[in-house]
């Protein structure tokens, strides 16, 4: 039985999480031959305030900047 964990980090509204759940259920039926009503499949949403990359938070990176901000382009 497969068991697929999907994070990302943000939300996503029901039509998208049920587009998902299709999507990666027709992979898995297509590329290993699965069973569809054996494959479970897990969505979690992580607020961008607990998600970090490049060195730091999302919701730093993805925030709107005003003009004049030090912090408005880390990536320098």
């Amino acid at each position: 039985m497969p068991f697929v964990s999907i994070r990302i980090a943000g939300t996503a509204d029901h039509d998208q999480k049920a587009g998902i759940v299709a999507d990666v259920t027709a992979s898995l039926v297509a590329r290993l031959g699965k069973n569809p009503a054996a494959v479970q499949i897990v969505i979690e949403e992580v607020s961008p305030e607990n998600y970090g990359a490049g060195g730091q938070l999302i919701a730093d990176r993805d925030a709107p900047t005003t003009k004049g901000d030090a912090h408005a382009d880390v990536s320098r």
